[in-house]
């Protein structure tokens, strides 16, 4: 029997860019369940936000932005940033009577029948003349390679398996990355470690004085211009700079934050590099950041040579049924609005053509 159910829209992932979606669906007149779905693979409402470590409070999360249509008040800065935002999502899936479907894992988009796309899931398929993907970048964590890796004796993590800084007490650690990540640890782990180590592939740039609009459109542009060569995009914050605030001036002033080298391999004990210095180690923490979750898009083949999907605005130029938000130069909070909204303006006229062109 076959029980593919049909919609118009599938949105795949409730974070940030799949909510303000699923509000620009609703808000235009497709009914949830009837017109579209909104499948989401995490356990309850707050996208990667759930998944934070508890000592990420509200209070330290740089440039939340509210979703459309809802603003997000009087929220505790000293509460787990997961805490507050799942509330937050749940209380705005709720308002806008969004019925999102979880735990539900997506496991392929292929060409279906009649052109149109068939999403294939652990509760089933859906055919659909679109599609939104907003599955982020949390599931997808970067792990380098280096030489030796495998022959090193102690505990390795990356910044999706962080839990709090109380785990490193009395221990060596040494923390690789240059992002906000990467200088939030250190700056947490060093009054429990024994001692601590940065490393990073290139030198960091710190950012003074306020990041106006104009910088933003300006860092927004450079990673919307890789994504429209069809590279894999680099977030937004790599081409921003570390925000350079009292924390991080205490950081830099104490030498916690006095950034080393990339080591050239890694030993049983630590971490050694080819001028003959080594650093003893009981950790490694790969702050190393995140890569788009797609690959449930592999069969539509959307994927150009240099390793990215090439997108105008939010739509792939290979198929103009798929659109990606929350990818490149939409990564941000308030860059995941806008897409969500351009996305849903762009489906509603490919719609109103007919049948959808296939790729």
């Amino acid at each position: 029997m076959n029980n593919t159910r049909e919609v118009e829209v599938v949105v795949i992932g409730a974070g940030q860019a799949g909510l303000a979606a699923a509000y620009h669906l609703r808000r235009t007149g497709f009914e949830p369940e009837r017109d579209f779905v909104v499948l989401d693979h995490s356990p309850g409402p707050g996208g990667a936000w759930q998944f934070r470590w508890p000592s990420l409070t509200y209070g330290k999360v740089h440039g939340m932005h509210a979703l459309p249509g809802m603003e997000l008040t009087g929220a505790d800065p000293s509460r787990p940033s997961a805490e507050v935002v799942s509330g937050y999502f749940a209380d705005y899936e709720r308002t806008f009577d969004l019925r999102v479907l979880r735990p539900v894992d997506v496991r392929a988009v292929r060409e279906g029948t009649d052109g149109r796309l068939l999403v294939e899931t652990s509760a089933g398929s859906w055919s659909t003349r679109a599609l939104i993907n907003a599955t982020g970048t949390w599931d997808r964590p970067f792990w380098p390679r280096y030489p030796g890796q495998e022959t090193f004796r102690g505990r390795q993590l990356h910044t999706a398996q962080y839990a709090g800084p109380q785990e490193f007490a009395g221990l060596r650690v040494v923390v690789v990355g240059g992002g906000a990540s990467a200088t939030q640890h250190l700056l947490e782990i060093a009054p429990y470690a024994a001692a601590t180590t940065w490393v990073t592939r290139r030198p960091p740039v710190f950012r003074e004085g306020p990041f106006d609009e104009d910088a933003g459109r300006a860092a927004v542009a450079l990673v919307e211009e890789r994504v429209r060569q069809g590279l894999p995009p680099k977030s937004v914050v790599s081409v921003t700079g570390l925000p350079l605030n009292d924390a991080v001036r205490a950081g830099l002033e104490s030498g916690v934050l006095d950034r080393q080298p990339m080591f050239d391999r890694m030993t049983p004990e630590g971490v050694e590099w080819n001028d003959g210095r080594r650093v003893t180690a009981d950790v490694i923490l790969w702050a190393t950041g995140f890569r788009a979750a797609i690959d449930h898009l592999r069969p539509l083949r959307l994927r150009e040579a240099g390793g990215g999907i090439r997108v105008e605005g939010t739509r792939s130029v290979a198929d103009p049924r798929v659109h990606l938000v929350g990818y490149g130069p939409s990564a941000s909070t308030i860059g995941a609005n806008r897409a969500g909204r351009a996305a849903v303006r762009d489906i509603r006229r490919l719609l109103a053509e007919g049948e959808p062109v296939a790729a």
